[in-house]
């Protein structure tokens, strides 16, 4: 399967419901809102809303049913980047491309943004909401609410923050990407599978498929990384060789999680290759 051409396909979709999902930055106070907008749009490759709607095909049911767990990881993720690049926290003045938003608006223009990004998500898994839906929007929300949270995105972030430099243990590097990052992915393929309306089996294998293509995700970028100056690196614990196996190894593990899916399932196995194998 073509994964790039997949992208491309779903992007569209995607961008309008993240453009349905945040008022206009003319809306006041229009600060804020234009500084939400400032990293969200445009976006880098939309991997985790792709992911979600992929899951959602995976158990059976039509992608645009998991575009409400799609803009919520999305908007998520942003709200993390916004606040990664604060200076009391990764201190970056560069997001793709374009100035960071505290350095765009201000420290607290950013904070807040973040702030607003964050709530915004589960008012998009809410919104909307009927008789049939209901359970799945709960089940997803509570899955995002988790995996953002202390046990997941911003336990890992704190834990990346205070990481010891003479810490060289595999298996505490990688403690650290499950909730930093894998924690987020995993809730991207759970959430299209939630409102895909799939069974307590298939959203547990699914699970399993996101936490290990997680932790795999984010070894491939130490390795797109290696010789930058990251301290809770798979790279600076394993080596480049080592930590590309472990990679392997992990994806294989994600993928035969998703054995039982059938042919269905194939646009979320390129995804997961693709998440794994880029070179960029």
């Amino acid at each position: 399967m073509d994964t790039r051409a997949y992208l491309r396909e779903r992007l569209p979709q995607v961008e309008r419901a993240l453009e349905a999902a945040l008022p206009p930055a003319e809306a006041p106070p229009g600060v804020l809102h234009a500084a939400m907008r400032h990293v969200l749009f445009p976006g880098g490759k939309r991997l985790r809303p792709a992911l979600a709607l992929a899951a959602a095909e995976a158990v059976g049911a039509p992608p645009e049913r998991a575009l409400p767990a799609a803009v919520a990881v999305e908007l998520v993720h942003t709200y993390s980047l916004i606040h990664d690049d604060l200076p009391c926290m990764d201190d970056d003045d560069e997001r793709r491309g374009r100035p960071s938003v505290h350095v765009a608006f201000d420290e607290a223009t950013a904070v807040l943004a973040g702030d607003a990004l964050l709530t915004a998500a589960f008012q998009v898994l809410v919104d909307g909401a009927d008789a049939e839906s209901a359970p799945w929007r709960l089940a997803a929300a509570r899955d995002l609410a988790r995996a953002a949270g202390s046990h997941g995105l911003v336990g890992g972030q704190i834990d990346d923050l205070r990481f010891d430099p003479a810490d060289r243990d595999p298996a505490h590097i990688e403690s650290v990407h499950a909730r930093k990052s894998a924690a987020l992915i995993a809730a991207s393929i759970v959430g299209g599978a939630h409102l895909g309306g799939a069974d307590a089996d298939s959203i547990e294998r699914l699970r399993r498929c996101g936490e290990a293509v997680g932790v795999a995700f984010q070894i491939a970028d130490d390795v797109l990384d290696a010789g930058e100056d990251d301290l809770c690196s798979s790279v600076r614990a394993l080596g480049v060789d080592a930590a590309r196996e472990r990679a392997e190894t992990l994806l294989a593990a994600a993928l035969a999680e998703l054995a039982e899916f059938g042919e269905r399932a194939e646009p979320l196995r390129g995804l997961v290759r693709f998440a794994v194998r880029r070179r960029e």
